[in-house]
């Protein structure tokens, strides 16, 4: 059964109402010395309630349709219930990546101007002291606790809560980019580009209702309601993957039968690396994607030997528009392979449906209109535009930014990727690089994704940037 509207939060209670006795999420409560992790469970219905008590929580703390609030919740089940609390109640969730290192966190607090901070107890005590970038809030509510927890139960209810209406273009939440290569830009976030998304990875994928997931990227887990599959929470701190000890992961994966997962290459190296050591399979593995940096030749090929029945992915794309193309290790470990150890980049695929793709002359102009972009040829090198219905409009009170970033083209809006590469004649795009990531040099631009990769296949090569 369909809940009506637009708010993306119904799919929970769509779940809730088709599935109420599947699981939704499994959280980590502890880990023995051998790894085995014992988990706390939810199903979609004590999830829908526990979120609708939440949000008639935040309601009585004086947060309502339109405020934005700072979400500072470790990943698992209290971010989803804090998420969807706050999106059935029109709220605006901000979510900032604590990995960016304190000082840029507390600038993108600053720029966001949130009036509410929903986080654990350490979160909320940070966000008294006197600093500017908590001079704009208001309200605070401290989620995770035992007192939260009780005031949680006295709130739960047979009565659903009212899901705030609101429609397709309405503004769901702000999700800060990395910054990486750069300041991090809050990207403003419609309810109808959440579920473009949603279409899209079901669609491009062939998810199925009843998979279990392990969302090594916290916000991903934000999907799986809509999806129908089982959220299970990875002991781990995603600002380290690097860091992380593989033996819990690998035992969680094995033992709660994991058939999907999204992660970054970091910290399926990590995983690959224990389980050959190991000489483990992963045999219930339907799914792996692995994207936010190269994926190395090499890691695929280990993966494939870890999980031989498992279709690998590599998607492209960034906060402002995913997925934009994908592409299997069947493929890049083919043909592809040495086309990239010539120098010609990194093949992501073909887009996915619905998204188009162009490869312009680079230039560090805004564009005001689609006319002004000047095309490449297949094989030319240039700036990788993308559009469809996933493509954010604009970022959160950052009119420059945005100018630079969007190309007006009618009713159509394409975004600047900010990165480099080119087509192929089959419509494949080769990505190289970022593009304030480029050398120029007498001889030649440099792209990094034309060089780093016949280091990194090298056998004495760990790691290349």
């Amino acid at each position: 059964m369909s809940v009506t509207g637009k708010n993306i939060a119904r799919h929970l209670r769509s779940a809730a109402i088709d599935q109420p006795d599947a699981l939704a999420t499994k959280s980590p409560l502890s880990v023995s010395p051998s790894g085995a992790v014992t988990h706390a469970h939810s199903t979609f219905l004590e999830l829908d309630r526990e979120s609708d008590a939440a949000a008639r929580l935040f309601q009585d703390a004086g947060i309502s349709q339109g405020t934005r609030t700072l979400l500072a919740v470790k990943p698992g089940h209290d971010l989803i219930v804090g998420m969807f609390g706050l999106i059935k109640l029109g709220a605006i969730p901000v979510a900032i990546d604590p990995g960016m290192g304190w000082a840029t966190y507390l600038k993108c607090v600053k720029h966001s101007q949130p009036t509410a901070v929903v986080g654990i107890r350490r979160a909320t005590l940070l966000s008294r002291f006197p600093l500017a970038a908590f001079a704009s809030i208001r309200n605070r509510i401290t989620i995770g606790t035992a007192h939260w927890i009780n005031r949680l139960a006295r709130q739960m209810s047979a009565n659903p809560f009212p899901i705030s209406e609101v429609q397709a273009d309405d503004l769901a939440a702000i999700l800060f980019t990395s910054g990486s290569t750069g300041t991090p830009k809050g990207v403003r976030y419609t309810h109808g580009m959440f579920e473009a998304q949603i279409r899209l990875i079901r669609e491009t994928y062939g998810v199925q209702s009843g998979e279990v997931d392990m969302p090594m990227l916290p916000l991903f887990a934000l999907f799986n309601p809509a999806l129908g599959m089982t959220t299970v929470t990875p002991l781990l701190d995603p600002a380290r993957p690097a860091s992380a000890n593989p033996a819990p992961i690998v035992s969680t994966l094995l033992a709660e039968k994991v058939t999907n997962s999204f992660g970054s290459p970091a910290i399926w190296s990590r995983i690959t690396e224990y389980c050959q050591r190991k000489g483990i399979k992963l045999p219930s593995l339907r799914r792996l994607l692995i994207a936010g940096a190269p994926v190395p030749d090499g890691l695929l090929e280990q993966l494939r030997t870890i999980a031989p029945q498992c279709k690998i992915h590599t998607p492209y794309g960034a906060t402002e528009c995913l997925p934009v193309t994908s592409i299997e290790s069947e493929e890049l470990l083919g043909p592809l392979r040495q086309l990239t150890l010539s120098g010609r980049g990194t093949c992501v695929g073909r887009p996915v449906a619905g998204v188009e793709i162009r490869v312009i002359h680079e230039t560090e102009s805004a564009l005001n209109d689609y006319t002004e972009a000047k095309m490449c040829a297949p094989g030319e090198v240039g700036e990788i535009i993308a559009t469809g219905p996933s493509v954010t409009q604009e970022y959160d009170n950052l009119p420059t930014a945005t100018r630079l970033a969007k190309i007006r083209e009618g009713n159509r809006l394409w975004h600047r990727m900010g990165d480099l590469g080119s087509l192929d004649a089959d419509g494949r795009l080769f990505f190289l690089g970022r593009k304030v990531e480029k050398v120029r040099h007498a001889g030649g631009d440099l792209y990094t994704e034309a060089v780093e990769p016949t280091f990194r296949a090298h056998p004495w090569v760990a790691r290349c940037a």
